[in-house]
């Protein structure tokens, strides 16, 4: 009769020895695959979770179309988001307004003015000012209280008003300097504000080749504070947009009508992004644009943004419109992006 008990409590033995190696395996799994994810991804999410988020998706259809490749353009339309030396470089007065079309309920709306100024009599000093908004915001948010009961739907709203000024040093050398405020409404009787500074040099280094750079938000930070909703429990707390280095060069052709740019840009969130754009003159006043956003050389888990877009423009008498419009694809969306914008010139 021993033999038998012998004989399966060898067999009990064997199976807990298979089920502890199997649980063994199951946990190296998990482990491994946590802390791959664990390492791969903190730039990504420092860089996108920190403030001002919406201010670094781009400005209108032809710096979105263009990849965002734009702080040393100083052909076309321009406006000082980019670059804030840029505006000296302006030919004519120009209007824009952008609306777009986004998943997830989200809003994104852009409007500018950048006008180039010449000083003086004799000797004409050529300055440039450039002020616009960025308007961002989420709605259709369900709002419940604490038993789950709905109250209504919410909305939040993100601004950036900003102005710049640059001066013309020599016919090569403009610098330029930025001054942007920002308004973010959370929620009820919760938001917060936010001061900052660009600034940009442009360098001609001949009729064809363009050189920039900038430093981006300077000092820009939200402060919260919540004792106005919570009283006792609520807090103070403090949120820093990321500082933003960028260097880039544009070449433009003579034959064919092509404009190539190419950006770097390095930020305190241990990010670093390759920008790349190019603009084609079909015909007169129709343009084809093409470019890819947020190449990562730092982490290459963070998926590019390629983009695509057009302009056409016609002449009323004094002042031309024109019809701009941008396709960006975005990574974590079923749908991609569309800007349509208007600009005027006159």
């Amino acid at each position: 009769m021993a033999l038998p008990k012998f004989r399966g409590g060898l067999e009990t033995l064997i199976i807990k020895n298979k089920m502890i190696k199997n649980i063994r395996k199951t946990y190296l799994i998990i482990i491994l695959l946590t802390s791959g994810f664990t390492f791969a991804q903190p730039q990504f999410s420092e860089y996108n979770s920190m403030s001002g988020a919406f201010s670094r998706l781009g400005f209108g259809a032809r710096g979105m179309g263009m990849g965002n490749a734009m702080i040393s353009v100083v052909s076309g339309n321009l406006v000082s988001y980019y670059n804030p030396a840029v505006s000296t470089f302006q030919e004519d007065n120009y209007f824009q307004t952008s609306y777009s079309f986004l998943s997830f309920d989200r809003t994104l709306n852009f409007l500018n003015f950048t006008k180039k100024l010449e000083i003086g009599n004799r000797k004409k000093r050529i300055a440039g000012i450039s002020l616009g908004i960025i308007n961002a915001g989420v709605n259709g948010i369900d709002g419940r209280d604490n038993q789950g009961i709905k109250t209504g739907d919410l909305s939040t709203s993100e601004n950036q008003f900003f102005v710049s000024f640059s001066n013309r040093f020599s016919e090569k050398l403009s610098v330029g300097v930025g001054i942007k405020f920002y308004y973010f409404k959370l929620y009820e009787k919760i938001s917060s504000t936010a001061l900052g500074i660009d600034v940009g040099v442009i360098y001609l280094l001949n009729k064809n080749i363009s050189l920039g750079a900038t430093v981006t938000d300077i000092n820009s930070k939200y402060k919260w504070d919540t004792s106005k909703l919570y009283g006792l429990e609520g807090n103070t707390t403090r949120y820093d947009f990321p500082l933003l280095f960028r260097v880039g060069a544009t070449y433009k052709f003579n034959n064919p009508h092509l404009l190539a740019s190419v950006e770097f840009e390095h930020s305190n969130a241990q990010t670093d992004f390759l920008r790349l754009g190019s603009e084609y003159n079909v015909f007169e006043k129709f343009f084809l644009r093409a470019g890819v956003d947020r190449i990562s050389i730092s982490n290459p888990d963070i998926p590019a943004r390629p983009s695509l877009g057009f302009s056409y423009q016609k002449n009323f008498n004094s002042f031309d419109v024109g019809i701009n419009y941008a396709f960006v694809i975005e990574p974590y969306s079923a749908f991609a992006s569309h800007i349509i914008g208007v600009g005027i010139i006159f």
